[in-house]
């Protein structure tokens, strides 16, 4: 067994594969014996001698070397391995080297700037993004809160009254083109000596009180000033608890306020006002939205800018009226009673007072509510719908009542004229009566 490397004939002399005979043919300085592969053409050509894994029974070819001097001709040609991977230049590797350079560079100063701008480094810094539309709701139209504003306050004025009490501040809101104002009888005072109406411009001009009516609240005052925006009337007999409102005027000397809630309760009855002074009688719009003190005589209008009320008192639990603030409960007078007393009030210079012709007052009996009515006028309303001293007033017009002055807001409420159901008790009986409300004699 032998690997070739050493191969012998059995007298111990080297013996080749095969004799290179004599007519071999020659390529340059090497022999090819005959039958071996042509080294000009052949790419597995080697030197076989001194190849140790060689098969000795595979006929090989000799390589004689010799310089190319003493051959008289050129250096053996280069011996190519046909399995090796072909060489590749240089230039793939410098194109893809210069390319990540580009992408890097990019991708470094994008990053480099973003962190400038954020960091506020250098030039100028930008905020936000661009580019995007505005929301729907940021086109602003005339049925939105923004668009209601824009359309209202135009006719919001703030009322400044000077007299002996000091100055006071309130608001208002203009009701005809030749300069009318309705604002409260509480803004204006007793003792007003001069009034002051600034405009949402910014303008101002001299007012004079019209007429009043203190027990309403309500009162019209007059500039000299025409082509003025007047506000547009809705109907407060028609609202709902829930509907949505907007507060418009001058809380806390804050000109040009708006604020938004929605309608709390309806026919909110109380009386107000100061031991020894002016008592008012309410029944009012409750609202949530936001009044404080200067609201007072400020429109409150629904969602579509329709006037439905006159922002009028605040209940809060402060001490005093220094320190009243908001607290989401805010009164205002109905309209349609507003509107009605200011007409007369421009008409005739005073406005009517509705009246049922009955006093009440006593305490209320086995703790079941009511009014009871202490005496009636003879051939008043409640005396011709058939009512005596010492009924009970349950409701009226389905309106159940606690007070005696529940009785006498709602129908304050009420144009004379109007006719209203009474529920009432007599003794243990119930029953009922309509009655034709009139305004007062005075």
């Amino acid at each position: 067994m032998t690997d070739g490397w050493n191969w012998r004939q059995p007298d111990g002399t080297a013996t080749p594969g095969y004799a290179p005979p004599s007519s071999s043919p020659t390529v340059g300085a090497r022999a090819v014996p005959t039958g071996a592969p042509d080294p000009a053409t052949s790419p597995w050509w080697s030197d076989a001698l001194h190849d140790p894994w060689r098969n000795p029974g595979t006929p090989t070819a000799v390589v004689v070397q010799a310089s190319a001097a003493s051959a008289g001709g050129a250096a053996p040609e280069p011996v190519t391995d046909p399995d090796a991977a072909p060489r590749r230049g240089l230039a793939p590797f410098f194109l893809v080297s210069l390319v990540t350079a580009m992408l890097a560079g990019a991708l470094g100063g994008s990053l480099g700037y973003a962190f400038a701008v954020r960091g506020g480094a250098g030039g100028t810094t930008a905020l936000g993004s661009t580019g995007a539309e505005p929301p729907a709701t940021a086109q602003r139209p005339p049925d939105s809160v923004a668009g209601v504003a824009e359309r209202v306050l135009p006719s919001v004025v703030t009322v400044r009254v000077s007299g002996s009490g000091g100055v006071g501040l309130g608001s208002g809101f203009v009701v005809t083109q030749d300069g009318y104002v309705i604002t409260n009888d509480h803004v204006v005072g007793a003792g007003a000596d001069s009034a002051t109406v600034v405009f949402n411009d910014g303008s101002t001009a001299p007012a004079e009180v019209v007429g009043k009516d203190p027990e309403s609240d309500i009162a019209v005052i007059k500039v000299s000033r025409t082509g003025l925006t007047p506000v547009e009337f809705g109907d407060s007999d028609a609202i709902a608890v829930g509907d949505p409102v907007l507060a418009f005027g001058t809380p806390l000397s804050l000109a040009n306020t708006v604020t938004a809630g929605i309608v709390s309760a309806l026919d909110r009855t109380f009386r107000n006002g100061e031991p020894g002074g002016q008592v008012r009688y309410y029944a009012a719009i409750q609202t949530d939205a936001a009044v404080n003190r200067g609201n007072s005589g400020g429109p409150l209008v629904d969602g579509g800018g329709r006037v439905i009320g006159v922002n009028s008192v605040i209940q809060t639990p402060a001490a005093d009226e220094e320190t009243a603030g908001n607290v989401g409960l805010a009164f205002a007078i109905p309209i349609n009673q507003a509107k009605r007393l200011a007409q007369e009030i421009i008409d005739t210079g005073k406005a009517r007072r509705t009246v049922i012709g009955a006093q009440v007052g006593g305490a209320r009996t086995g703790g079941t509510g009511g009014v009871r009515i202490s005496s009636v006028d003879p051939g008043g309303p409640a005396a011709e719908a058939g009512l005596r001293a010492g009924d009970v007033v349950l409701k009226l017009d389905g309106k159940p009542l606690e007070e005696p002055s529940d009785l006498i807001a709602l129908v304050r409420k009420y144009a004379p004229g109007s006719v209203v159901s009474v529920e009432y008790r007599r003794g243990s009986e119930r029953q009922g009566a309509s009655v034709t409300l009139a305004a007062d004699a005075k």
